[in-house]
């Protein structure tokens, strides 16, 4: 029986991607680890390459067509003996089934089990979750943290559930396609006094009516940009956001990253004041533990090794690329490591991997003039620093005189529920210390 290439989910999170182009036409042969197509998702562009090998009988899905859901069929592969006849109506619904493709590349070794992997199932492995409940048999409830929230929203009992991921893993589609019944946190809620639902904003077509003697242009949403809009609404209305303020003079690193940059310049190398931002989060991390977070839902996730996400500007969003173990390494490789990532962010070429996870993430908007503003934290990161600019400003001295320095502002974004103020208030003071004295950064 021919066999259905399904649209494959290239990170936890994908719901549907963009069939960017074919590298394969219908009557070609190809074999395990031929490139299939390119898939373009909400953050990359990731080839796609075949697990089994066969006939490729028909193309479902057309170069450049958006907007393709996850395990929706995108073509048929014939085994041999079989032709174009024996395809018959293949339905473009999505469909838990076997795929004969996966993503390359795929996540590191050790993390993919081919046989429940991007390829096999057409779909990426869930994050591990914890069972939500139990059936009345005492059987475990298995379901994503996505799915459980929609359950909650929905008033649904997710014993009463039938999950189609993995090893009967209730996932998003599965709580969608239920029936609203009364699950017992809906029950309780509703015995207690309704809290005011959060405002709506206007429609769209509300918007377009009340600008329809305007000159306009209508911008379409890619899938970054919703995946932006998602992400940051649900950021501001569910994290309880609150904001450190300090001022750090730079004179001292200014100098210091002069001097080392003359004796690296014969190694091509060149240090930026971001580097030592980086590198001053990551020790900060270090000597202050406990800030070294991040919230999982029902608990706090505290990290031993600093993998610190640094917030890249690419056309129509941005990435956030995590240098892991960022404290076990030198000024020059997190440089190094830093120029890699963000061109390949730019040139969206980063794997999943190498933009999910970290604690603590840096924005750096100083290169652009501005003088301080506050970010907004990355779920599920426990605070993010807002870097402004440089800049010369007179101040009292040590012994009270009048004098200048160069002035960096900088803005802690707190989750409240993963860092108290005054832990928040140890951990910025730490990045201070590091910043004000570099040198103590090699030691």
């Amino acid at each position: 029986m021919p066999t259905k290439i399904l649209m494959p989910a290239l990170s936890p999170t994908m719901e549907e991607g963009t069939l960017a182009k074919w590298l394969v036409k219908e009557g070609d042969t190809v074999s395990s680890g031929d490139l299939l197509a390119e898939i373009e998702t909400d953050k990359a562009t990731m080839e796609f390459e075949a697990v089994d090998e066969g006939t490729v009988g028909k193309i479902l899905v057309d170069e450049g067509t958006e907007g393709v859901k996850v395990n929706a069929p995108i073509a048929v592969l014939l085994e041999d003996g079989e032709s174009a006849e024996d395809i018959g109506d293949v339905s473009s619904e999505p469909k838990d089934a076997p795929a004969s493709s996966k993503a390359a590349p795929a996540e590191p070794s050790g993390q993919t089990d081919p046989a429940e992997g991007y390829g096999r199932n057409g779909a990426a492995p869930e994050a591990p979750s914890e069972p939500s409940s139990q059936r009345a048999d005492g059987e475990r409830i298995f379901a994503s943290p996505l799915a459980r929230r929609i359950a909650n929203d929905k008033g649904l009992d997710l014993a009463s559930i039938k999950g189609s991921g993995p090893k009967g893993r209730i996932v998003k589609a599965d709580v969608e396609a239920a029936e609203a019944q009364p699950a017992k946190a809906a029950n309780a809620a509703a015995e207690a006094p309704k809290a005011a639902a959060p405002a709506a904003g206007p429609s769209a077509q509300s918007v377009l009516k009340m600008y329809e003697d305007r000159e306009t242009e209508e911008v379409k949403l890619d899938g970054m940009r919703k995946t932006i809009a998602a992400r940051l609404t649900e950021a501001k209305q569910t994290i309880p956001h609150f904001y450190l303020r300090r001022d750090i003079q730079l004179d001292a690193l200014l100098k210091f990253r002069s001097d080392l940059n003359k004796q690296l310049e014969s190694r091509g190398v060149k240090l930026s004041v971001n580097d030592f931002i980086i590198k001053a989060g990551a020790l900060a991390l270090q000597a202050v533990p406990d800030a070294n977070a991040v919230w999982a839902e029902d608990r706090i996730l505290k990290l031993k090794p600093s993998d610190v996400a640094v917030a890249v500007a690419i056309e129509g969003g941005l990435f956030t690329p995590v240098l892991r173990d960022a404290h076990l390494k030198s000024l020059s490789a997190l440089s190094a490591e830093m120029k890699d990532l963000a061109t390949r962010a730019r040139d969206r070429k980063l794997a999943p991997h190498e933009y999910q996870g970290g604690s603590f993430a840096i924005s750096n908007l100083g290169m652009f003039g501005i003088d301080n503003f506050d970010a907004v934290i990355n779920p599920p990161h426990g605070s993010i620093l807002a870097v402004g600019a440089g800049i010369k400003k007179p101040i009292v001295g040590k012994d009270g005189e009048l004098t200048t320095a160069t002035v960096m502002s900088v803005t802690l974004s707190v989750d409240h529920r993963v860092i108290d103020g005054a832990l928040g208030a140890e951990f910025l003071q730490a990045m201070v210390d590091n910043l004000e004295n570099p040198v103590v950064m090699l030691a």
